[in-house]
């Protein structure tokens, strides 16, 4: 069903990355500018995520052995220090989301890359090293986003939905890898329900939820496909939830010939495999279209 999978490191059957977008409280302050600092119920919820959850998830990852991904606004990474320390003691790859979470398609070029640099020097800072990968605030990935990355010399694009495996986007600027995901493997769906985040869905028994994810895995283990989820520590870092991710982890590791690995590394890897030759993928060059496909001011003439 995929006919160009990767050749994963070791004969392994799929690579698998847990990523986790730790936003914290910088979405409820982008959604409500002028009221966030009120709103004290929505703020303890999603603080819940740096201040509670982040060590449990790194302390699960340590009990495995295993590194994995946190992609941070750089606002997050400034305010939440502790959480950004126990990250790196464990090893985890940090990248880019966003200054404070803001939307890419709402931002003029100019706009879009002033707060790309400004983060990236937060990163720098935190990290000692600039990041490697960005995932879009919201999956809001702009017209402008591909070329700045590859201005800014980044590896890696986490934002897109377009294939199983890694591709390649390429632009007139050049080109970078993309390790997509898609709605699916988002713990939105199942998990979230906020009145002051506009998101008000059925929230669904943590083996409910988590049965998606394990469905996932077992069609990318089949067939030699990429397993990343879009994960946030205030929703699948809640215990019971949680619980359920370490059984699913010790399902997948007991399944065995599972890559686990940080995203710079998966794509350091799709990388060389592209340029010895040992994998051809496809690729999407952008952008899609031009100008509008069906302006409506013209419609009916």
């Amino acid at each position: 069903m995929i006919k160009n999978p990767v050749p994963w490191p070791n004969g392994a059957k799929c690579a698998a990355a847990i990523t986790f977008d730790m936003d914290a409280d910088s979405i409820l302050h982008l959604h409500h500018p002028k009221t966030s600092i009120t709103r004290i119920s929505a703020m303890s919820m999603l603080r819940y995520g740096p201040e509670v959850a982040v060590p449990r998830i790194v302390e699960t990852y340590k009990k495995f052995d295993i590194r994995q991904m946190f992609y941070i606004p750089a606002w997050c990474i400034e305010n939440y220090p502790a959480a950004i320390e126990t990250i790196l003691q464990g090893g985890h790859e940090i990248g880019h989301h966003g200054y404070i979470h803001e939307d890419p398609n709402r931002l003029s070029r100019d706009e879009e890359a002033y707060w790309l640099g400004r983060s990236i020097e937060v990163i720098e800072k935190a990290t000692g090293q600039r990041p490697r990968g960005w995932r879009a605030p919201l999956y809001n990935f702009s017209k402008h986003s591909a070329d700045l990355l590859i201005e800014e010399g980044f590896l890696y694009d986490a934002s897109l939905m377009g294939d199983d495996v890694p591709y390649v986007l390429r632009t007139a600027q050049g080109e970078i890898i993309e390790l997509p995901s898609h709605w699916g493997m988002d713990d939105w769906p199942p998990f979230v329900h906020s009145m002051d985040l506009n998101y008000e869905m059925q929230i669904r028994a943590p083996s409910q939820g988590l049965q998606t994810f394990r469905e996932e895995f077992d069609a990318m283990w089949d067939y030699g496909g990429l397993w990343v989820t879009v994960w946030h520590p205030f929703a699948t870092g809640r215990l019971a939830r949680w619980r359920q991710v370490e059984k699913m982890i010790e399902y997948m590791m007991d399944k065995g010939d599972v890559w686990f690995a940080r995203m710079e590394d998966i794509a350091a890897h799709v990388r060389a495999c592209i340029d010895d030759g040992s994998y051809t993928p496809r690729i999407d060059n952008l952008p899609y279209y031009t100008g509008p496909v069906y302006p409506i001011e013209d419609a009916g003439k």
